[in-house]
């Protein structure tokens, strides 16, 4: 009800303007205790999510309002994407509301306080519960990537739920380059010994965010490159470089596309992987996700978690605990009796 009482003045400013508000109204929230597991709880590779619906990166770049999102019901978070060194980003202006299309596109690059500023807010909430995953990245002028994405993982593994390995941003020159084969094992292996060196025991688990803008032989290499490292999972998926029919004057900006455009290419995309890792690598469908019903139909191609961030910025954080009422209706409506029974039944 909030939401819809300032979102005229939000919409009103620009787009980053109005986001920073957001992140500072949600800081100011009395705390809350984040959701329990209930009827919806889901176990991901060995955590327990109390519910399939979180946030996606890039709504809390900086870790600065976690556990105020899961105090919204989110059964989980993810904050960055976070590199070592602080960087500004591109230029301004680079975030753009589509209203007539429900999307948003960004060409952000990565603009956060880096490493040390971000840990510093993650380890003052050491002890509370709730899951939160770190999306790590590299620096734009970094001379070795890899070697920053291992720093991250150095960095960022002692206080995060899971770590996620973003390769797939358009807004960085270069960097969905590593999502090539030989590039992606090298990566991999340096995040995962990274990780290993700093957490030896129960480590966090290693997801992977790719593009929707991949060719059918890149997403058999990535499928055979997760199981191969036992990946915790792969998110599925980032922005969308491609432009479907866009009516708002903001479609010929340059950057990723996200929101209700992007809707069907990641739900072809999520099914692609599924297919692909014959449901061996757990899947975190992400694009488009709107409603209980595009986070059910999501569910039963094959994601065990889903996130969300541009339909926020139409609907508000309350959006999540409204997905949540509505998957648990979906659920039982449909007569299964988890949200793991659901993962892939269509």
């Amino acid at each position: 009800m909030l939401f819809r009482l300032i979102k005229p003045a939000l919409f009103a400013l620009d787009s980053e303007t109005g986001h920073r508000l957001a992140i500072r109204g949600l800081a100011a929230l009395p705390p809350r205790a984040p959701a329990k597991a209930g009827p919806l709880a889901m176990e991901v590779a060995g955590l327990v999510f109390p519910n399939p619906v979180g946030v996606a990166a890039g709504f809390d770049k900086d870790a600065e309002v976690p556990d105020a999102l899961l105090g919204l019901g989110f059964g989980f978070t993810e904050v960055g994407s976070i590199t070592p060194l602080p960087q500004a980003g591109n230029p301004k202006p680079r975030l753009f509301r589509l209203v007539e299309d429900g999307a948003v596109i960004n060409r952000m690059g990565f603009n956060n306080g880096g490493a040390d500023a971000a840990l510093a807010r993650l380890k003052a909430r050491a002890g509370r519960s709730g899951i939160v995953g770190v999306n790590i990245g590299a620096n734009k002028d970094s001379a070795d990537r890899i070697a920053d994405y291992a720093v991250m993982a150095r960095v960022m593994a002692p206080v995060a739920s899971y770590l996620c390995v973003n390769i797939s941003s358009p807004n960085t020159p270069g960097l969905r380059a590593l999502q090539d084969e030989s590039a992606l094992t090298g990566l991999l292996d340096a995040v995962i010994a990274a990780r290993d060196a700093v957490v030896p025991d129960s480590p966090p688990p290693v997801f992977l965010k790719v593009a929707p803008d991949l060719e059918p032989a890149d997403i058999d290499a990535i499928a055979r490159i997760a199981i191969d490292k036992q990946l915790g999972g792969l998110v599925v998926s980032n922005t969308t470089i491609s432009r479907p029919a866009l009516r708002s004057h903001h479609a010929g900006e340059t950057g990723g596309l996200s929101g209700a455009p992007l809707r069907d290419l990641a739900t072809r995309r999520l099914r692609d992987f599924r297919k692909a890792t014959g449901g061996a690598v757990p899947l975190v469908g992400v694009g488009g996700i709107a409603t209980a019903e595009h986070a059910w139909k999501r569910i039963r191609a094959g994601a065990s978690l889903v996130q969300l961030y541009s339909a926020m910025v139409y609907e508000g954080p309350g959006l999540g605990a409204q997905i949540v009422r509505g998957l648990e209706a979906l659920m039982q409506r449909d007569g299964f009796a988890s949200i793991a029974e659901a993962v892939g039944s269509e």
